[in-house]
């Protein structure tokens, strides 16, 4: 099975410049409107990382991490935003993310944690 680089992002904007950031660098790429959308499209199965907005309708990004971890779902997680409040980003890690950038974010930086995370 490919690692596959899931985006989780209710900006259609942001979305579509990472999938195509990612793709650009051999990834295969899904990307996702909300945390409800991803979570009806994977499987425990899948391999690879997730990158993901903390500030999103429905479920946010830390109630996502919260889900896949009671689902024991062992895909790492990349947390980005644009609105962090303090102590997030300690929250993000201490519960197991991978990394935390804030946007707009250095693109190298984001695919250093994705080769982290895919291999």
């Amino acid at each position: 099975m490919k690692n596959l680089v899931c985006i989780v992002d209710d900006d259609e904007s942001v979305r579509k410049s990472l999938k195509r950031l990612a793709a650009s660098f051999g990834y295969e790429v899904e990307a996702f409107s909300s945390a409800q959308s991803f979570l009806d499209s994977i499987s425990p199965e899948t391999r690879g990382c997730i990158i993901l907005d903390l500030r999103m309708p429905g479920m946010d990004g830390f109630a996502l991490q919260r889900k896949l971890k009671d689902l024991r779902y062992s895909i790492p997680v990349i947390f980005i935003t644009a609105h962090a409040l303090p102590g997030d980003r300690e929250h993000a890690m201490d519960q197991g993310a991978i990394g935390f950038l804030h946007k707009p974010f250095d693109e190298e930086s984001l695919l250093e944690l994705i080769e982290e995370c895919v291999h």
